[in-house]
């Protein structure tokens, strides 16, 4: 429910516009094998998230929610693939409680709503690894068919970190459980098969705009591959930063990013890594049925690989959080079976305390930073607490209220988030903004240019249409055909001021609002954090 709230919010700036429009082209476009970033050839990701909101506008129209729905859909296959990884290696109640923990944690829910690639990639990580650990447990040809059909569509996604985290997984349970005799079958060689037919129209459509036209220039080199630069370049240039940039050398930074993408869980997540990490060297890494030294053993060792990167976002995190959520959630149930009250009582208190910071939040959220929500968010958020009251009194069981705590901390934030924070927020989204008083005016979209060299990713999802761009030394020409409208910031609109005359100024707020600070949260600093853009009508030269 507050992941389908969060559908009437409009997409964020910058890359779920980006990636919507990319999608859109497609569609407009009939053209099904070549990404196209602006006006620059895309060579960075593969094309199955595209190809997924492509097929989902052709069912449901170009609009923010049917590009949303694929990514709902993965996280949901998530959701069960964390329900059967915990129940193969523990019990139907641990899969229960990771499921849970999987699909509230804060990075996962934001990604069904701020929707990137890893959303998909997230559901069908965990998909494959599921299906590879039910092979390796029952040596089905099903499952290893459906495990090599994930690895594809992950792969197909967003390229190699895919098959990394699979396949540290797989190498894990193979070291831990001793059962090297499961690649050693003749179904091994029908999953490769089945994994190169899911791969192969990615390396088609890569071939089509890429292996075909050697003169193209992409960052700067020619001849460029697209296959061998999904087969191979693609993850070392991540990590050395060559042709994405460098934004980050801290090493830690994915370590306390963790912190808060994994609330409401973070405090009992850092327990359940000390003891686990603590038992298992105690015990010098003796294979226990009891404990599951994989998802630890494997988030560890991505964790640490991804941390040398020198681009760095948060969200490249949501492919490890299953494995996280596996190690959590197992930590609370193995407690739980172990009669352990004194470690319960704690962790429940810990949890009572996020609650707290929770409802604090909330209020702050709902009564001051954008003025009081409607009474349809109160209402909801006052249900929420009064379910969250009744099961913490019906419910005797210290880990299931410690798991009901978690579970609705996370609506409850969520709900607020989606219903009313994020719906304000995106209102100091210009584009957007300025694309709707367009049309409220009866403004043509096709009268609609920018000026600049910044991105219009809002206005052209809204307008349906890339928004074209016109140098200065075209304007004058195009003035002679059609109206001439553009999109422009502060800085050229000025200049623009200087060569034509502005004969009609639409104007709007706007925030880069990816980028929260607490002035700009504070209502009344909020004015200092602004700029503005414009859509502005231009006439006759002033030369």
């Amino acid at each position: 429910m507050v992941m389908v709230i969060g559908f009437f919010c409009p997409l964020m700036v910058n890359d779920s516009n980006q990636f919507a429009v990319m999608a859109m082209r497609m569609v407009n476009e009939n053209d099904y094998t070549t990404l196209i970033k602006d006006t620059e050839e895309y060579l960075d990701k593969p094309h199955m998230h595209y190809w997924l909101a492509a097929l989902s506008y052709k069912l449901f129209g170009i609009n923010q929610y049917a590009y949303r729905i694929p990514a709902l859909l993965s996280l949901l296959l998530g959701v069960y693939s964390c329900y059967g990884i915990g129940k193969l290696l523990y019990n139907k109640q641990t899969g229960w409680i990771v499921s849970l923990v999987f699909i509230t944690a804060q990075t996962i829910v934001l990604s069904a709503i701020d929707v990137r690639t890893d959303a998909v990639l997230t559901g069908f990580a965990i998909f494959s690894i599921w299906q590879l650990m039910s092979y390796m447990s029952n040596r089905k040809l099903v499952h290893i068919m459906l495990g090599a059909f994930g690895a594809g569509i992950a792969f197909s996604t967003k390229g190699q970190i895919a098959l990394v985290v699979i396949g540290m997984c797989v190498l894990f349970q193979l070291t831990y459980t001793k059962k090297w005799k499961a690649l050693f079958d003749w179904k091994v060689l029908v999953a490769l098969v089945v994994f190169a037919i899911t791969i192969s129209p990615m390396l088609y459509a890569y071939y089509q705009q890429f292996d075909l036209h050697p003169e193209k220039v992409i960052r700067g080199k020619s001849n460029r591959s697209g296959i061998f630069f999904i087969l191979w370049e693609q993850s070392f240039e991540r990590l050395s930063g060559e042709g994405v940039g460098k934004n980050s050398s801290d090493y830690f930074f994915f370590f306390h990013t963790l912190l808060w993408t994994f609330l409401p869980w973070t405090i009992i997540m850092l327990t359940a890594f000390y003891s686990k990490v603590r038992y298992f060297i105690k015990t010098r890494f003796r294979f226990d049925p009891k404990e599951d030294l994989i998802s630890l053993a494997s988030f560890i060792i991505l964790l640490l690989l991804i941390s040398f990167a020198q681009f760095k976002l948060p969200h490249y995190l949501n492919v490890l959080i299953p494995l996280v959520a596996i190690v959590t959630g197992s930590f609370l149930y193995r407690l739980h079976e172990e009669s352990k009250d004194k470690w319960l009582s704690v962790l429940l208190k810990a949890q009572y305390f996020v609650l707290g910071v929770v409802l604090i939040a909330s209020a702050l959220l709902l009564f001051t930073v954008f003025g009081i929500a409607d009474w349809v968010i109160l209402t909801i958020a006052l249900l929420m607490l009064l379910m969250l009251l009744y099961f913490l009194r019906r419910l005797n069981s210290k880990v299931w209220k410690i798991v009901i705590v978690g579970v609705l901390s996370s609506v409850l934030l969520n709900l607020v988030m989606n219903g009313h924070f994020y719906p304000k927020l995106l209102q100091y989204q210009s584009g957007l903004q300025l694309a709707k008083m367009a049309e409220w005016q009866g403004i043509p979209k096709s009268d609609i240019f920018k000026a600049g060299t910044y991105h219009s990713w809002d206005v052209d999802f809204y307008n349906k249409r890339p928004t074209p761009y016109l140098e200065k030394d075209t304007i004058a020409q195009k003035l002679g055909e059609q109206d001439v409208w553009l999109f422009v910031d502060g800085v050229t609109r000025d200049s623009i001021a200087n060569r034509f005359t502005i004969e009609k100024e639409l104007k709007a707020e706007n925030f880069h609002i990816t980028r929260l600070s607490l002035r700009f949260l504070n209502p009344s600093s909020r004015a200092s954090k602004l700029d503005y853009k414009y859509l502005v009508k231009v006439a006759d030269s002033l030369q």
